[in-house]
């Protein structure tokens, strides 16, 4: 009995140890992928409490390296605005993703995923130089996507996928990326309908959150501000609820993808958090 205790204690051991290791190769890096100049924050809650208002905001992009493969969250603006000199008011980008990923060592083959919070084109926009990651996308976002023109700058940059060239996967509800819980994608409608946050349980860190288009920037997130542009109030409001209970409960760090000052207190790219 001794020697099945000891056994067991020791192979008890050696499986927590390969865990322990398997999670120190979890990382989070965090990629500034275009500047978006905000005139006029009214739109940004319903209520119109910021009208009148100016920010500068940013597109959060996030690297996330685990052992079974490596998640690219959100894509920033397209590639089409580096140099551009007539494109869309206040959206400003100086390098392409693929770029800035090529220049610390990484080819766009080594992404095997590319997550995508919501169907807009600030998020969506640079997807297209990732063309055999497999995607994962909110089903209520996915559905609305197959909808909408082909023309439609929500739609461009996803088009490999909407023509059946590459592997798509519609997420419905809540799904666990590399299958251990270190990375969920978590259902967080009314934004859009299959907006999603993401959840990502560093070894070091502890739980990191990254908010999609959840909160635009810390003041709205203090009032619980609903953008006028949203798909739905209630879902949205619901989703706050939810979003700010799993940071409570996970005492997690929140990263507003569109807040500057959020994006800068974390490593600048490329280094990273573990």
């Amino acid at each position: 009995m001794v020697l099945l205790f000891g056994g067991a204690l020791l192979s008890g051991i050696a499986a927590w140890a390969a865990m322990a290791q398997g999670e120190a190769k979890i990382t989070l890096q965090a990629i500034q992928c275009g500047q978006l100049k905000q005139e006029d924050l009214a739109w940004f809650s319903d209520t119109m409490r910021f009208k009148g208002e100016k920010r500068e905001l940013v597109a959060g992009c996030f690297l996330i390296r685990h052992p079974k493969g490596v998640l690219l969250w959100d894509t920033g603006l397209t590639a089409q605005l580096v140099g551009a000199t007539n494109g869309p008011p206040g959206l400003t980008l100086d390098k392409s993703l693929t770029d800035k990923l090529k220049e610390s060592g990484i080819q766009p083959g080594a992404i095997t995923y590319v997550g995508i919070s919501h169907y807009h084109p600030d998020h969506t926009g640079g997807a297209a130089e990732f063309p055999g990651a497999e995607l994962l996308m909110g089903e209520g976002d996915w559905n609305a996507v197959k909808a909408m023109k082909p023309e439609d700058r929500s739609a461009q940059q996803l088009t490999h996928w909407l023509s059946g060239k590459g592997k798509v996967r519609p997420v419905k509800g809540d799904l666990d990326v590399f299958g251990d819980g270190t990375v969920t994608m978590l259902t967080m409608p009314g934004h859009t309908p299959g907006h999603s946050a993401l959840l990502v349980r560093l070894p070091k860190s502890g739980a990191v959150l990254l908010s999609g288009d959840q909160y635009h920037f810390r003041e709205n997130r203090a009032v619980r501000g609903v953008p006028s542009f949203n798909t739905n109030r209630a879902d949205t409001l619901a989703s706050h609820d939810r979003f700010e209970e799993i940071a409570k409960n996970l005492q997690a760090r929140v990263i507003i993808q569109h807040d500057p000052r959020d994006m800068a207190e974390l490593p600048a790219f490329p280094a990273a958090l573990n």
